[in-house]
């Protein structure tokens, strides 16, 4: 489907939503105008119609008006929202839910049996188009609705299909992670003020140094291990500042903080 016949339609409107629409536009894969978003209250429309989309108090008129349905309200609201909608939704739509919680298993439930769903996690780095996506696909969406929805959340970082049983991981792991790499980012700063950097110049630093460490992950391949060890040199700076990370058990520490992350997530599903 071309760009100019593609018609989106966003139920909510928060931020994750506005970060996805502004990869789209900006990558040019749908044009503002194909746009519409729905929200109870103008709070949030207003950066929406900044760039450009249509948007509108009523979530019936999003399905009226689009093909491709993107779902982003807060869980709670969601099954008020499906039964609101429900009878709008025809045999072209497709689905996407990008809610926290919610299976694809109850969307498929709370919406009319043809229905195409797929189900995205996406992360907050979406926002500046450097997030990382997985997606899964429900029992009426097929190869096509899969080949759309990741041609265009590309635009928004790296987007993988994986099986639903993994979203919930990589939400601990990317979803909650960004919070993980954060305070490491923090801490690395602080280390150096604490050395006698101004800790603006330090931020800066900081960040430069995950960017180019996580782009060198991405674009050599190398297992982790092996870029660590080409850092280090025997008896050198990163050898001693990495016995002293091991015994803070920081890869432990880590992996318990992903595992809490992901128990939590399932935990929210069955609730």
């Amino acid at each position: 489907m071309e760009a100019a016949e593609l018609w989106v339609g966003f139920v909510g409107a928060g931020r994750m939503a506005g970060g996805l629409v502004r990869g789209l536009l900006q990558a040019g894969k749908v044009p503002a105008s194909n746009v519409l978003a729905s929200a109870p209250s103008d709070k949030n429309l207003d950066a929406w119609r900044e760039l450009g989309c249509r948007t509108t108090h009523c979530n019936l008129e999003v399905v009226h008006r689009s093909t491709l349905v993107f779902l982003a309200t807060k869980p709670h609201v969601l099954p008020g929202v499906l039964e609101e909608i429900r009878p709008a939704v025809g045999s072209h739509h497709i689905v996407v839910s990008l809610v926290a919680g919610v299976t694809i298993q109850t969307l498929q439930r709370l919406l009319p049996p043809w229905t195409k769903v797929l189900r995205i996690m996406p992360n907050l780095p979406c926002v500046v188009q450097a997030g990382a996506m997985v997606f899964s696909r429900g029992t009426n969406a097929g190869d096509e609705e899969a080949a759309l929805l990741q041609s265009l959340l590309s635009s928004c970082g790296l987007c993988e299909e994986v099986p639903e049983s993994y979203i919930d991981i990589h939400t601990g792991l990317s979803g909650s992670g960004v919070a993980y790499v954060y305070l490491f980012a923090e801490a690395l700063a602080e280390g150096a003020v604490k050395m006698g950097m101004p800790g603006a110049l330090a931020s800066r630093i900081a960040a430069q140094t995950l960017l180019g460490a996580a782009k060198m992950l991405l674009e050599t391949g190398e297992h982790p291990a092996k870029l660590r060890g080409d850092v280090c040199t025997p008896g050198g700076t990163t050898i001693y500042a990495l016995h002293q990370l091991e015994k803070g058990a920081l890869r432990a520490t880590v992996m318990d903080a992903v595992e809490a992350a992901t128990n939590r997530a399932c935990d929210m599903a069955k609730d």
